[in-house]
């Protein structure tokens, strides 16, 4: 095991990280614009049903946004914790080399 291994690995979690937080942001945006949309959408047809219809929209929006929160726990996770190294050290030691 040398320190190019380990620096490959901490470059390819580098952009998988990078890649796993731009899709939970485009998926925040986008789930934020449908959710919104829709809310408009029900109030414009039905303007009685405004109070129901925006109650209904925070709380989805509320669940929706704990999404991405959960993906930055695991991005974090898999930038300071990084458990590739472990396993490399493990594949290395089972191997003897």
């Amino acid at each position: 095991m040398t320190a190019d291994m380990i620096a490959m690995i901490y470059a390819y979690t580098a952009v998988g990280v990078g890649l796993i937080l731009a899709a939970a942001g485009l998926g925040s945006a986008i789930g934020w614009g449908m959710i919104c949309s829709k809310t408009m959408e029900g109030i414009s047809r039905q303007p009685e049903m405004r109070p129901q219809l925006m109650t209904n929209m925070f709380i989805f929006a509320g669940l929706m946004e704990s999404f991405p929160f959960i993906v930055l726990a695991f991005a974090m996770w898999f930038t300071l914790a990084n458990p590739f190294v472990g396993a490399l050290q493990a594949a290395v030691k089972t191997l003897g080399v």
